[in-house]
């Protein structure tokens, strides 16, 4: 190719940098919907990163990764949600208790007040056109995802609540989750969409400080090595129900590849399955 010929993919480059100055979303990014979170991070998860939130049992890991994939999904990123865990309809109805700010048990037995009925039909009618689309994860694993997406076409922003899902139980469960980061990693790039994954933290010990640490992943360390973005749900009040902080969340960003760590201030409503961010907590 002669020099000059063709604009440069510099000059590209430098003409998303002046876009993004002048207060344009960055092309290859999909908003979290947490602006805390966003900040931190570069303005949002990046198309091509592997991301991986992880937390103890409880903390709310499916329910925050269902939070992104939603609100990534309302900001029209077309987004699509594998759950390890639970059919399409369950995950739904997490998505109705989160934006209709009512508990699922209520959804389930049909005990709405007249206040939450309005509330989740409001949020049903909000939400027609807004849904990321929801599947079981399938059995092929992390090839199977690649193809579900290419036929999709399009997608920005893939989420895996439970890399768990993606194992195929051999006995080295190291090696596998291993194998299965390294892939996870080679589809974000392949297909170059945002790859959300949810990760168990088998390495954490008992220690006065419970909040994880980046070594807590495990994964034989493929997690360190593999992904862009590492995040840790920790939430004092799991730990210590003496103290009135139920909800206090903290949101730890433990690997930024491309910028700074630090942590996010989040409320954890249990009852409704529903974080927000404490600055700004009305979204």
């Amino acid at each position: 190719m002669l020099r000059g010929a063709d604009i440069s993919p510099l000059s590209l480059l430098l003409g998303r940098v002046d876009a993004v100055a002048d207060g344009a979303m960055p092309a290859d990014t999909v908003p979290s919907g947490f602006p805390s979170l966003d900040k931190i991070i570069g303005g949002g998860l990046r198309r091509g990163d592997l991301i991986v939130l992880g937390g103890d049992i409880g903390s709310g890991k499916s329910a925050f990764a269902l939070a992104i994939a939603l609100r990534a999904s309302q900001s029209r990123h077309d987004t699509l949600f594998y759950s390890g865990e639970m059919l399409p309809e369950r995950v739904l109805e997490r998505v109705l208790a989160i934006e209709g700010r009512t508990r699922v048990d209520d959804l389930r037995r049909g005990t709405l007040d007249d206040a939450a009925r309005t509330g989740v039909g409001a949020a049903a009618v909000r939400l027609r056109d807004e849904l990321p689309i929801v599947e079981r994860a399938p059995l092929g694993g992390v090839a199977a995802i690649a193809d579900e997406i290419s036929a999709l076409r399009g997608m920005e922003l893939v989420v895996v609540d439970g890399l768990h899902s993606l194992l195929p139980g051999l006995r080295d469960t190291r090696e596998e989750a291993a194998t299965a980061m390294r892939a996870l990693k080679q589809l974000a790039l392949d297909a170059k969409v945002a790859v959300l994954v949810t990760a168990p933290l088998p390495e954490m010990t008992v220690r006065p400080d419970r909040r994880p640490l980046l070594d807590d992943f495990g994964a034989g360390g493929a997690v360190k090595e593999r992904a862009d973005v590492v995040l840790a749900l920790f939430r004092e009040g799991m730990y210590d129900s003496a103290r009135e902080i139920e909800g206090a969340t903290e949101l730890l960003v433990r690997k930024n590849r491309n910028g700074a760590i630090g942590y996010v201030d989040l409320y954890f409503y249990a009852q409704w399955m529903r974080f927000e961010d404490m600055l700004d907590p009305d979204r």
